[in-house]
């Protein structure tokens, strides 16, 4: 099966969020067709997570949690990697969800990031 659009596949992230009381929105819009997604999940305390997406020895898609690792949960931290990442990634994009519970409506698997 082919991949969705990234424009396509970051509306139903964000509106999964809407739908289960969250607020997400795009903060960097890369290319529309097949730009690679950072998901912020900031829970309003200075903390947030970061995923990314990658995948697995089977080929499916899954997400890595990059904060379980060294990148730990400190959202300056988490900005200062974003901001890093999207200097040399062009057509990287950024949604960030805020949700006080952590939720990353993420349909696929998550993996922590730590080696």
């Amino acid at each position: 099966m082919d991949e969705l659009k990234t424009d396509f596949w970051a509306t139903a992230l964000m509106r999964r969020a809407a739908i289960a009381g969250a607020f997400a929105g795009v903060t960097r819009k890369g290319d529309t067709d097949a730009g690679a997604v950072l998901v912020k999940v900031a829970t309003m305390n200075g903390k947030a997570r970061l995923y990314a997406p990658a995948r697995d020895g089977e080929g499916e898609r899954i997400w890595l949690d990059l904060s379980a690792g060294s990148l730990g949960d400190v959202e300056a931290d988490v900005d200062a990697y974003v901001r890093k990442r999207a200097d040399n990634d062009p057509d990287v994009w950024v949604i960030e969800i805020e949700d006080k519970f952590g939720r990353h409506f993420l349909m696929e698997r998550v993996d922590s990031g730590a080696a």
